[in-house]
């Protein structure tokens, strides 16, 4: 089966726009290019891809959203020389129990509190560097 017997089975056209695709097809990649080239001056189109608006945030915007950030993340970098104090600390912020609190300094760099408030990641960060962490 060929190409173009493909192309018509999966998309049923006319006699005219088939005899088109017919010529596009015999086209040389240069000559392609000039036709699109021509077709874009004609009809005052681009066939340029559509770029979407949301994936890259304008010079304004990006300041401040910077600025208006309301939630912030602890992340425990390593635990430094006192780690026992480090793992205390720890569980006495998250409420958890030693074991717990001993793996997830075991495992870190890892997150210890996430989209907390400024004022709480700010006091859980003098905390954890008051027994020698490293925090972010």
């Amino acid at each position: 089966m060929s190409e173009e017997t493909a192309v018509e089975m999966a998309v049923e056209v006319s006699p005219k726009v088939g005899e088109i695709i017919e010529t596009i097809g015999g086209l040389k990649v240069l000559e392609l290019a000039e036709l699109v080239k021509a077709l874009e001056d004609k009809f005052g189109v681009s066939a340029a891809a559509p770029v979407m608006m949301g994936a890259m945030p304008a010079g304004d915007d990006a300041g401040e959203a910077a600025v208006e950030q309301t939630e912030f993340d602890v992340i425990l970098a390593g635990a430094g020389a006192q780690k026992i104090q480090v793992v205390k600390a720890v569980k006495d912020l998250l409420g958890v129990g030693l074991k717990d609190a001993k793996d997830l300094v075991d495992a870190a760099p890892n997150p210890i509190l996430e989209k907390v408030s400024k004022a709480e990641a700010e006091a859980a960060k003098e905390k954890l560097e008051g027994v020698g962490a490293d925090v972010e």
